[in-house]
């Protein structure tokens, strides 16, 4: 197969920022994108625009990708536009990939945006999430998330209203408590996770939350749904990020615009897997599990391989499961992992050193790109006080949506440094 890099990658700052739209921040991770590959308008053949609520909170539907783009001077070339819930960034990767691979085109884009936060919308921006699960069958899972593990609940605090949330919060407790009724895992671990994140952000100048965080202030925040407090949540965002997508032989015409090979990031395997049909308790087969395997077996690695990860930290437990299922650690052992200081800045194998979801923001359809800039800004080296040192390999995963007893949709995808 053809060698594949991402020449250029940019982000936005994340935050909520009631003043923008999804048309300007995908302006700015474009110019910034195209900036880094030192690629113009017209070296892009084809582009991917990834977006999840613009439908729904702006109402602009069916051709987002096109009014974002042809403003900025995109015309005449394909434009499709992904939506696969909290994994449309990676999805959106994974097909431009495929179109490479595919002979069809040299240079593209992939574009990821999303506006969530509107204050005068607020039932409406929670409403939003409902759709990334199984409507017609919400009351059965409503049912079967309420009942997973329930006695690991401290009596008081069952059936305790903390206020508006969304599904997923529910869902991923509810994996959470039948991970630490089978494993041991505690809530402390799940604190020591988020603590870490929030203590990465600290040197995220992009972070939506730059402020450190102890254990037990993670443990002492407001209850969401047990076992999480708000800060082991991924907090509403908006944002957008970009990425210029190329074959190797590609980065010839790039070369003559003045960019430097090395800086080119090879996107060494990339799988999108969907769930399958398996008992709650067969972690093993988890369709983050299944998606790491189809990606390593591309790449030619394992979890032992892997210097740095970002995973989709929805909540802090996804962390935990997110590590065991790209074999940073036994599956069963993440607790433990994050406990002893692992996936720390320092550790064995750090694990968001971006912040993560929890920290540094989690705007839907921008999140899987938005994790390859934090990656490709260690693989280059570029990394400043959170960079994790001599990285080589890397890993994103990237998990969206709900359904029966895990997420919808997982892409992980390894890069490595060339140079």
């Amino acid at each position: 197969m053809k060698d594949i890099v991402i020449a250029g990658i940019g982000m936005t700052g994340l935050g909520k920022m009631p003043e923008r739209s999804v048309k300007d921040l995908s302006a700015e991770a474009v110019k910034l994108a195209l900036s880094d590959a030192c690629a113009t308008v017209d070296d892009i053949e084809a582009a991917w625009f990834s977006n999840t609520r613009q439908q729904m909170l702006e109402g602009q539907n069916t051709i987002r990708g096109q009014i974002a783009l042809r403003p900025l001077g995109f015309e005449s070339i394909p434009i499709c536009n992904v939506e696969n819930a909290c994994a449309s960034g990676s999805s959106a990767l994974y097909q431009a990939v495929t179109h490479i691979r595919a002979g069809m085109a040299e240079i593209v884009l992939v574009l990821g945006a999303e506006k969530m936060f509107f204050p005068e919308k607020r039932d409406a921006m929670f409403q939003a999430f409902m759709g990334g699960t199984d409507i017609y069958r919400l009351e059965e899972f409503t049912k079967n998330i309420e009942q997973t593990a329930i006695d690991m609940i401290p009596a008081e605090l069952r059936n305790v209203d903390t206020g508006q949330r969304s599904f997923f919060m529910d869902s991923y407790a509810a994996q959470a408590r039948l991970h630490m009724q089978t494993f041991g895992t505690t809530q402390a671990q799940l604190a020591m996770a988020a603590a870490k994140n929030h203590w990465h952000s600290t040197m995220n100048p992009l972070a939506q939350y730059q402020n450190d965080m102890s254990t037990e202030e993670v443990l002492n925040g407001r209850l969401i749904s047990w076992p999480f407090t708000l800060p082991m949540c991924a907090p509403i965002s908006d944002g957008a990020a970009c990425a210029v997508i190329c074959s190797s032989s590609a980065l010839k015409r790039l070369q003559k615009n003045g960019y430097d090979p090395k800086r080119a990031i090879k996107i060494r395997g990339i799988h999108l897997a969907s769930g399958k049909n398996r008992a709650a308790d067969d972690f093993a087969n988890h369709i983050g599990r299944i998606a790491a395997l189809g990606a390593y077996e591309q790449a030619g690695i394992d979890g032992q391989d892997v210097d740095v990860a970002e995973v989709h930290d929805a909540t802090a437990y996804a962390e935990i499961q997110q590590i065991e299922n790209l074999g940073l650690c036994e599956i069963g052992a993440g607790g433990a992992f994050t406990e002893n200081g692992d996936s720390k800045l320092g550790g064995k194998t750090p694990v968001n050193p971006s912040g993560g979801l929890v920290s540094k923001g989690h705007p839907v359809g921008a999140t899987g790109i938005m994790q390859l800039h934090e990656l490709c800004t260690q693989l280059r080296g570029e990394a400043d006080k959170r960079q994790v040192e001599n990285a080589k390999i890397a890993v994103a995963e990237n998990g969206g949506g709900f359904y029966e007893n895990e997420e919808a949709a997982t892409v992980v995808t390894v890069l490595e440094r060339q140079s």
